[in-house]
């Protein structure tokens, strides 16, 4: 699904040049579950950014299902991501003002479903994520767990091909991120291919791959199943 070669990224500001992924390279294959781990400043959420295409890339390959998305426009990058990915982050990124339904309904504002199909996918993903019984509360009247759930839900309505996690369970407790990571592994079973930024060694004996990252470079890979 993904083929990353030597790969650069580089940050630069008046006085200083910092290279944040240094000629990086790797694949991720179609339902695999892969974590990134490393310390802080190795370049793991810069790569997930440009995996969800975020980002630009200065040098390098990133193929997308054969296709070489490098230097596609902001329109096409778009599009892909619309179709293909969904994103879970440390800090939910829920929308206060909106409800339950409505922030997981949000990512299919975007595309051509008519609202009654909108409405039956939703209370599908809301059901299946054991959430229906607070489709019409609000955020901050969810507990930590409960919201992170909501994350879950909004990254996969729209049935993406790719999610990825950036510490999924950093703000949660040990029971509520077990039961994150049982979801993510749950859906990694039914077909989705999952890429987890963590700094977590328990979470990320989740997955079947561990990629290690140090100063933007592969550092060792380990398989886990």
């Amino acid at each position: 699904m993904i083929k990353i070669t030597e790969l650069k990224k580089i940050y630069r500001s008046e006085e200083l040049e910092t290279t944040a992924l240094n000629d990086l390279s790797f694949e991720v294959k179609k339902g695999e579950f892969v974590a990134v781990m490393g310390p802080s400043g190795c370049g793991k959420s810069t790569l997930l950014n440009i995996l969800g295409l975020l980002d630009d890339l200065d040098g390098g390959s990133f193929l997308f299902n054969g296709t070489e998305v490098a230097k596609f426009n902001d329109y096409k990058r778009s599009d892909l991501r619309t179709e293909n990915i969904g994103f879970v982050f440390q800090s939910f990124n829920l929308i206060d003002e909106l409800t339950v339904f409505e922030n997981v309904e949000l990512p299919l504002i975007y595309t051509k479903l008519k609202e009654k199909e909108r409405k039956k996918r939703v209370d599908e993903v809301l059901e299946r994520m054991q959430l229906m019984h607070r489709r019409n509360h609000f955020p901050q009247q969810l507990s930590g767990g409960q919201q992170q759930r909501v994350a879950v839900a909004r990254a996969v309505v729209n049935e993406p091909k790719l999610i990825l996690a950036d510490e999924p369970t950093g703000n949660l407790d040990s029971v509520n991120g077990n039961e994150v990571m049982q979801l993510m592994t749950d859906l990694n079973a039914q077909g989705t291919t999952i890429i987890m930024v963590t700094h977590s060694e328990h979470d990320a004996k989740y997955s079947h791959r561990i990629i290690r990252m140090l100063d933007g470079q592969v550092v060792t890979e380990n398989i886990l199943a």
